[in-house]
């Protein structure tokens, strides 16, 4: 079925989206949408939110088949946590910049550089990096995560280096190594494209999310008062979604991947949300089409795998993270 774009693409919308409720249904299967999928998808799916949190509500479910309408490394997430699961994603090729900056033989190396080192790997990571790891954390737990560790260990903190930049100045550790990784659309968030966008819109609250290149100088407006602190934070995805439904700012500007903002405004229609950068489009995010999402579920392609003894490593590292308390949101 194709969805092209016509005078009132509405009936061929509510006909998709009965059908693919019909395969879900007949295929015993759960449908997860990541928040930085296209607004189709996260509208027709039973969850919508990050991808620590939809593989925690996969494991839960009851649901036989997981559909993950997101990108690689979220589905092996889920399949860790629901080894007994049938894992489904939309598009095998739905990879990510972030997971592919580091490998394992990477962490590997980095460790035999650093003995005694703590390595505290990021969920957006492969199940084959979260295997090496002693743990893992979120962006909203990373602080938490980190300050669990001794003092007097040292931190190996990898993929994101601005994620990981943000967990250094929060900590106040200097024996904290960051991995030089980044996730291309956050990265190209620049810093002069947030000070522009602040100027333009002088009155708006700011969500940035600790991935963005422009963090730093999200606190360095506020610290100079061209900000209000009050006005500016930094959160997750989920964090993002938690203030926009208590928000009673006029505007609020968003760092972070656009397909966010469709949750966004669905959770708070008074507030305008405004992306810093509109062009932050996440292309792996985007090859989940509702052609393909149908598909998937009518020929139950494309099933994954991960190798069980990867997978009984990767799954303490990521246990050892829900162990610590407060998980909230993912990416």
């Amino acid at each position: 079925m194709t969805i092209t774009a016509t005078t009132d693409p509405a009936p061929a919308v509510r006909a998709w989206a009965d059908a693919v409720r019909r395969e879900a249904a007949g295929q015993d299967a759960v449908i997860l949408a990541h928040n930085y999928q296209p607004p189709l998808i996260q509208d027709v799916a039973d969850h919508v939110g990050d991808s620590l949190a939809l593989s925690r509500i996969a494991a839960d479910c009851d649901a036989g088949t997981i559909v993950f309408a997101g990108v690689h490394f979220m589905a092996e997430t889920a399949k860790l946590l629901s080894p007994g699961k049938r894992v489904l994603i939309p598009d095998a090729g739905a990879g990510c910049s972030l997971a592919d900056s580091i490998t394992a033989d990477q962490v590997r190396g980095w460790r035999r550089e650093h003995p005694g080192a703590v390595v505290v790997s990021y969920v957006n990571t492969t199940a084959e990096v979260k295997a090496e790891s002693d743990i893992c954390c979120t962006s909203s737990n990373a602080v938490e995560v980190v300050a669990s560790v001794p003092a007097d260990r040292e931190v190996l903190f990898c993929p994101d280096q601005f994620l990981g930049a943000h967990v250094r100045r929060m900590t106040g550790r200097d024996t904290i190594r960051v991995w030089p990784g980044e996730c291309h659309v956050h990265a190209e968030i620049s810093p002069a494209e947030l000070i522009d966008r602040v100027h333009e819109h002088h009155e708006a609250e700011l969500f940035v999310h600790p991935e963005c290149g422009c963090t730093t100088a999200a606190l360095w407006l506020a610290g100079r008062g061209e900000l209000p602190p009050g006005r500016t934070r930094v959160l997750s995805t989920g964090g993002m979604l938690d203030a926009a439904r208590s928000t009673r700012a006029g505007e609020v500007l968003v760092a972070t991947e656009v397909g966010m903002l469709h949750q966004l405004r669905r959770a708070n229609r008074a507030t305008r949300f405004t992306a810093v950068n509109p062009r932050a489009a996440c292309p792996f995010m985007k090859l989940t089409t509702p052609e393909k999402l149908l598909r998937c579920l009518r020929e139950g392609r494309d099933e994954l795998h991960v190798d069980e003894r990867i997978a009984a490593r990767a799954r303490v590292a990521v246990e050892r993270m829900i162990a610590i308390g407060r998980t909230g949101g993912g990416e």
